[in-house]
């Protein structure tokens, strides 16, 4: 699968609200350069979801089911420290 670019990344990441703006951009910004196949197949899943759904997992600090996205709204948590 060829990788998406960094740029098609970042307007994914746009969002309603802008706090999660910055977060996933925060993230994207910070590790971009070192995703691989799995990094990049969860976010693309986690950036389906949402906006509220988004916001309760990074922010309000919801837990998902799924053990990659799991992993994943962790570094994106530790990123926007």
């Amino acid at each position: 699968m060829p990788r998406i670019s960094k740029a098609e990344l970042r307007w994914k990441c746009r969002r309603g609200m802008l706090e999660l703006d910055l977060l996933l951009n925060r993230f994207l910004d910070k590790h971009y350069d070192a995703f691989d196949a799995q990094t990049e197949s969860s976010l693309l899943s986690l950036l389906d979801y949402p906006d509220q759904v988004l916001h309760d997992l990074l922010v309000s600090g919801a837990a998902p089911a799924d053990n990659d996205i799991a992993q994943l709204v962790e570094r994106i948590r530790v990123a926007a420290r």
